[in-house]
């Protein structure tokens, strides 16, 4: 007979315990299992409480060989409730006997089987095994490969995909947190915005009566806030909206070009007068200074309704030039993208509300795109596709599986609320912007069409679009330099656990996980980029990189750039109430207002930003990790490493805004999230 001395520990956590039966089985890898025992009921009579390590012994009558699982069962107990449990882990240590006189039974080394999950009556049989992360291929007992198989195949039953619109990354197949369960979801501590003066308009559902109105309301609800302040200064201003391009909460539309768009209608001669003495468009098109902002994903989009009243978009066609002081200037403006007679170029020299009204048309339909495609696309619905195919394909013991999920965990339950809220009828979209519901399933998929792998790549990304070279692009700098450093921290993960290429190709969980993703994620779309399988160890590496990039870096500086250049509404108008201009030198600047969005769609709008660009009271910052496998061994010496190479990064970004008259900031490491979390 064997004896084992069991320790279960519950998290100290204050609502960590349970008033449920716990059943304890022993499982070796011999393929043996003690009967199960009672922790916590019968002769023992220990209780799971906060904090708490229950001791007791465990016989075997026949041999189990290494213990190499822990079988665990919760039973709610009669007549009390049946709560959850946080279990943080399980120790055992072998008794053996030794043969000298008084010796009596003496400790093994103990083995460890790490928990730090909820557990619930409903679970059933729980198993966890040790710590130790390893690849398929490296597992040598049969009762640990099937114990994978097993726990895959328990997942996948649970989580399934299904599709949230037609041609639009899938997403998992729930519809409530209590599906999701307490593992995969979580508690955001509010940091306490004050929204006292946004609430109460509810009820103005007309136009700003003029200017002064409107800055009436933003200087109660931006008085503390710089950035935003900054923005309502120099809003009309051409180089402010050049600026935005690059380093606004959506710095991912503007590319260098060398050729016209062929339904730009424009000339040499008209652009002349914006360009520098001497020079000529097709000169400064072979210089690489025009770079393009191309709407083309709008044309044809069905705009909302809101308040009654219709409402319209545009899909613009914009040249800027980059000046010899480094700045990106706009220089022409058409509002959509079929030329002729009713679709003016509008130009610098334009009557200044002409040029006033193209530019907000532009940053109206900038914001659309923002929101659905650098934003919730390329953030939370790339984050989600990437959980759900983690979760169904690589086992937690999977050494990318303990990577991941801290940065992609969380977008479960976000996408889950924002579907049920932001995107649902009556919802933020569909109140208050000019792509509503019906608008937002066909803008969704053209994002998706369009949506490219090396885009998705911080260093391929800048290179394509010509902007890693710009000195005034705060944006790529700083992009480059967090992506390089998270890249050679991943770099060093995958090192640990593949020796080689072939071990990257011989891992078939892994190209499960590819597969997955690129079936549900880029819907098979091979123009796409998206690798369908893994070869080599480099493009493992940069796509787990481009991850957890996407996941915390890129989500920070389109998410909690937000408020800071939307406070002022005319700057980023959510929608448009009258149709894009077709002639010119019929508008005032005070007539601005009455094409805008009316009060309480601002102010309702504004009230969703303030809560969804707040970092949380308690987020944790990227590469701060919590979870026991990065605070020891290999895994915790590189992210010391990367951490050091993050702070180095902070407070190269510090040093340099102190230069800045309007600093850049979304991209410190310091106040990047390490996951999606709102």
């Amino acid at each position: 007979m064997e004896e084992f001395q069991v320790i279960v520990h519950t998290l100290p956590a204050p609502t960590s315990g349970t008033y449920s039966i716990l059943r304890l089985t022993l499982i070796g890898s011999e393929g043996g299992e003690t009967p199960p025992i009672s922790v916590n009921a019968g002769a023992n009579q220990h209780r799971l409480l906060p904090g708490s390590a229950c001791v007791v012994r465990v016989w075997s009558e026949v041999a189990l060989g290494r213990v190499v699982l822990v079988r665990l069962r919760l039973e709610a107990r009669t007549g009390f409730p049946d709560l959850d449990w946080h279990c943080r882990g399980v120790e055992v240590r072998r008794l053996c006997d030794r043969q000298e006189e008084g010796a009596g039974l003496q400790h093994q080394g103990a083995e460890h089987f790490p928990c730090s999950r909820w557990l619930r009556s409903v679970d059933g049989d729980v198993e966890l095994r040790n710590g130790d992360m390893c690849l398929l291929n490296s597992e040598t007992v049969q009762t640990l490969k099937d114990h994978r198989l097993k726990d895959l195949h328990t997942k996948q039953q649970h989580i399934r995909w299904r599709t949230f619109a037609e041609g639009v990354p899938h997403c998992v197949d729930m519809t409530s947190l209590k599906e999701l369960g307490p593992n995969l979801s979580y508690t955001r501590q509010s940091p306490g915005i004050n929204l006292q003066y946004l609430r109460g308009f509810a009820e103005r559902a007309e136009s700003w009566s003029s200017f002064t109105e409107l800055e009436t309301m933003f200087s109660h609800n931006g008085s503390q806030n710089t950035v935003a302040k900054y923005v309502q200064a120099h809003w009309a201003e051409d180089w402010f909206f050049g600026y935005q391009c690059l380093n606004g909460c959506n710095p991912l539309m503007v590319r260098q070009t060398r050729l016209l768009p062929p339904n730009l209608s424009i000339n040499s001669d008209i652009l002349c007068p914006f360009l520098p003495d001497g020079s000529s468009l097709e000169q400064e098109l072979e210089r690489g200074s025009i770079f393009l902002l191309d709407y083309e994903m709008l044309e044809g989009v069905p705009a909302n309704v809101i308040n009654g009243k219709q409402q319209f978009l545009a899909a613009p066609l914009v040249l800027l030039h980059l000046n010899q002081q480094g700045e990106l200037k706009p220089i022409a403006i058409q509002l959509q993208q079929a030329p002729g007679p009713q679709n003016p170029v509008f130009l610098p020299s334009d009557p200044g509300p002409d040029w006033l009204l193209a530019k907000t048309w532009v940053r109206c339909s900038d914001f659309q795109c923002h929101q659905l495609s650098s934003h919730f696309l390329r953030t939370h619905l790339l984050g989600e596709v990437c959980c759900t195919a983690t979760l169904r394909q690589l086992p937690e013991v999977h050494p990318l599986h303990q990577l991941l999920m801290p940065h992609i965990k969380t977008t479960l339950q976000i996408n889950i609320q924002a579907r049920a809220s932001l995107l649902a009828a009556n919802g933020v979209f569909d109140k208050n912007v000019g792509c509503g519901l019906e608008a937002l399933p066909v803008l969704l998929s053209r994002a998706t069409e369009r949506l490219r792998y090396r885009s998705l790549c911080v260093p391929d990304d800048l290179a394509d679009r010509g902007i890693h070279t710009l000195k005034h692009c705060y944006y790529a700098h700083d992009a480059l330099r967090v992506w390089n450093a998270l890249h050679r921290f991943v770099s060093g993960w995958v090192d640990m656990y593949y020796l080689g290429d072939q071990d990257v190709e011989q891992d078939s969980e892994l190209q499960s996980w590819i597969t997955e993703i690129y079936t549900h994620g880029f819907l098979q779309l091979p123009h796409s980029g998206c690798p369908q399988s893994f070869q080599t160890k480099p493009e493992l590496s940069q796509f787990v990189t481009m991850v957890i990039y996407c996941c915390s870096a890129l989500h920070a500086a389109v998410n909690f750039s937000q408020v800071d250049f939307d406070l002022w509404m005319p700057n980023c108008p959510a929608s448009m109430m009258h149709p894009p201009p077709q002639t010119k030198g019929m508008l005032t600047e005070d007539e601005i207002l009455s094409i805008l969005p009316d009060v309480n769609s601002t102010c309702n709008l504004l009230i969703t930003l303030f809560l969804l660009s707040q970092p949380s009271a308690d987020y944790v910052p990227l590469c701060q990790y919590r979870e026991p496998v990065f605070s020891s061994g290999a895994p915790h010496r590189l992210v010391e490493k990367v951490q050091a190479e993050l702070r180095a990064i902070s407070d190269e970004i510090t040093d340099r805004n102190k230069k800045l008259e309007l600093p850049y900031d979304y991209m410190s490491p310091d106040r990047i999230e390490n996951s999606v979390a709102i």
